[in-house]
């Protein structure tokens, strides 16, 4: 693609600058900004070949069903029919014979899903909180950040046409309070219109300032229709994981 088209689909927060006010500050709009070689190196890390597979690894209701903490881990969490497995479809959309069950039944992420990516990481699916979350979904997911030591960041999604919900605090309450580093994705981007992701973003943005300590300050956007955000985040995933040097980084 061309460099601004490219830039647009790559740095989908960016692109909303241009709409913002004078004078506003924009500096959490790029703390993680990487280059094109970090890019395609991420990329690579999610594009399966012979040498390189990546698999469903297997699901767990239970800390002691969980596969052993050999590699570095992310998880991913999110209410109910935030687009959460789409998302990971789309992270792994370079390894199509990964299967990813995506529902149109909120709720149909029962258990947690691990994925290996190589010798590299694994990524975790875990259950929606809210509505028609699993009986046990406190127990299944408050043992696992607590206990999981080799968990290196957890992805917090958050719907990008509704924004932050009353469920989504609780969530951000339990990561501060047990000290886990996460991240926040806004989802479903494709689905806003720019206005109302623009105020969404700036609340967010300014919630996160004013009210975390173990949230990352930098919101990610991302449309698992359009692909937008799915590089950067293949490249944070890769980042965080400590696949990529810091200096690329």
């Amino acid at each position: 693609l061309e460099r601004s088209r490219r830039a647009a689909i790559v740095f989908p927060l960016q692109k909303l600058e241009r709409y913002l006010a004078p004078g506003t500050d924009t500096a959490r709009f790029r703390l993680f900004q990487p280059g094109l070689a970090a890019l395609q190196r991420a990329e690579a890390l999610f594009r399966s070949d012979r040498g390189h597979p990546i698999d469903y690894v297997s699901s767990a209701v239970r800390m002691d069903h969980a596969p052993p903490p050999a590699l570095p881990e992310v998880c991913f969490i999110g209410r109910s029919n935030v687009g959460k497995s789409s998302l990971i479809r789309a992270l792994f959309s370079l390894a199509p014979e990964v299967e990813v069950r995506v529902s149109k039944t909120p709720g149909h992420t029962k258990k947690m899903n691990f994925f290996k990516v190589g010798k590299y990481f694994t990524l975790v699916d875990m259950p929606g909180y809210g509505y028609r979350a699993p009986q046990d979904f406190v127990e299944m997911v408050e043992a696992y950040l607590q206990e999981r030591h080799n968990l290196k960041r957890t992805f917090l999604l958050v719907d990008g046409v509704v924004g932050l919900q009353k469920t989504d605090h609780i969530a951000v309450e339990m990561l501060e309070e047990f000290g886990i580093p996460y991240v926040m994705v806004l989802t479903k981007i494709d689905r806003a219109s720019r206005g109302l992701l623009l105020k969404n973003v700036l609340e967010i943005q300014e919630f996160v300032k004013e009210n975390t300590q173990g949230c990352f300050p930098q919101l990610f956007l991302a449309s698992s229709v359009e692909f937008s955000g799915v590089h950067l985040l293949r490249c944070f995933v890769a980042h965080v994981t400590g696949n990529l040097p810091t200096v690329e980084a």
